[in-house]
């Protein structure tokens, strides 16, 4: 079982310099969550503090 997990993992994170999307958790009061972006960016990664923490630059 391990090793079909194995084969479809996705173990590549991301690289400085590459751009990604951030994930808004945060809703305002008020107005329809349907309606409102659940996707801020696109942001630019500046380091790599471990395999699943990055510092990302908001306004470049």
């Amino acid at each position: 079982m391990k090793t079909r997990y194995d084969l479809r993992a996705n173990t590549g994170g991301f690289q400085v310099g590459e751009k990604v999307w951030l994930y808004n958790l945060k809703r305002t009061k008020g107005k329809s969550p349907k309606l409102q972006k659940s996707w801020e960016g696109p942001y630019i990664v500046v380091t790599l503090l471990n395999d699943v923490v990055y510092r990302i630059q908001k306004n470049p």
